[in-house]
């Protein structure tokens, strides 16, 4: 399990991706408090060798079985680089050497 969980400015978004049955989760979210207690019961699912099952009463509906969750990638709020951005970092560094 890995958690890695830099901030974004237009919200905190959640990925739960599986080596071999990819993307499981991509969720957004605007409030900073919602997205903490969704990243604790994340974390709480995993310690506690739970499900992550979760329901928000109208349109959200999340069913892991903790036998995949553990298995799982957990990513928070990265960002995605360009092809042209990773080459310019490689030049750049060999440039400052």
């Amino acid at each position: 399990m890995l958690y890695i969980c830099p901030m974004n400015k237009q919200g905190h978004n959640i990925r739960i991706i599986h080596e071999t049955m990819g993307e499981l989760l991509n969720e957004t979210f605007v409030d900073q408090i919602q997205f903490k207690l969704f990243l604790k019961m994340v974390h709480a699912s995993l310690e506690l060798d739970q499900n992550l099952s979760f329901y928000n009463g109208d349109t959200f509906l999340v069913n892991i079985p903790f036998n995949i969750l553990r298995n799982c990638v957990v990513v928070t709020s990265s960002v995605e680089f360009s092809m042209v951005d990773q080459v310019r970092s490689k030049i750049e560094a060999l440039v400052t050497k």
